[in-house]
């Protein structure tokens, strides 16, 4: 292979950053009940997280993190501890007493949350998922030649980072949706008992998988 296979990395990586997983019950998550702005800060920063396992694989941490199972291993458990406390607050969440939908609405509206503190967590969320640094080394693996130059990889980590924004913002548009948030507050209940199974979910998952290369 002397070429980069740029339309099988790029299929690969959309299936994945597509697909249900953390990230997406996040982004959903904040959309929903914060709004577009937060939705839009927290995808920013799980784009930023992409771009720096992005970066990470292409230039060796992959190596590194293989020679250091207890790297690993440490990243799995910040990251499964912190989808269980999101399962937790989206859980006290749901038992939480039904409010009016028109006086919850403005009272979210009206909220100064720190778009900050939306991107930090957006990145923590990505950056506790060592899982993402062994998928993108493997897309690396196949689809790119072991002669590629630095010009190489940096045009492939460009091109995931756009797709990754393009996915990750465009969830937080859909998300924020006024119908589809209106008929997230007329549903509160139900869906932030789903959001903490699932969170819980993949915080076990996360915990119990095994991630040593």
């Amino acid at each position: 292979m002397q070429e980069i296979h740029y339309v099988l990395i790029l299929i690969g990586a959309f299936v994945v950053m597509a697909s249900p997983g953390p990230a997406t019950l996040a982004i959903a998550s904040t959309s929903m009940n914060q709004g577009r702005v937060q939705g839009l800060a927290l995808a920013s920063g799980i784009s930023t997280g992409s771009l720096f396992w992005s970066c990470s694989a292409a230039f060796g941490l992959g190596a590194v993190l293989y020679a250091n199972v207890w790297l690993f291993e440490s990243l799995r458990y910040v990251g499964a501890v912190y989808l269980l406390f999101l399962a937790y607050k989206s859980c006290r969440s749901a038992m939480t007493n039904k409010s009016d939908t028109s006086k919850m609405l403005t009272t979210l509206e009206t909220q100064q949350t720190s778009l900050r503190s939306a991107y930090l967590r957006g990145l923590a969320i990505h950056l506790t998922n060592p899982k993402a640094i062994l998928f993108i080394g493997s897309l690396f693996a196949m689809g790119m030649p072991s002669s590629v130059s630095t010009q190489g990889l940096l045009s492939v980590i460009a091109l995931l980072t756009v797709q990754s924004a393009c996915i990750n913002l465009g969830y937080a548009v859909l998300f924020s949706n006024p119908r589809i948030r209106q008929g997230y507050f007329k549903m509160k209940r139900g869906f932030d008992a789903a959001f903490a199974l699932m969170f819980g979910a993949a915080g076990v998952k996360i915990l119990f998988s095994k991630l040593a290369p």
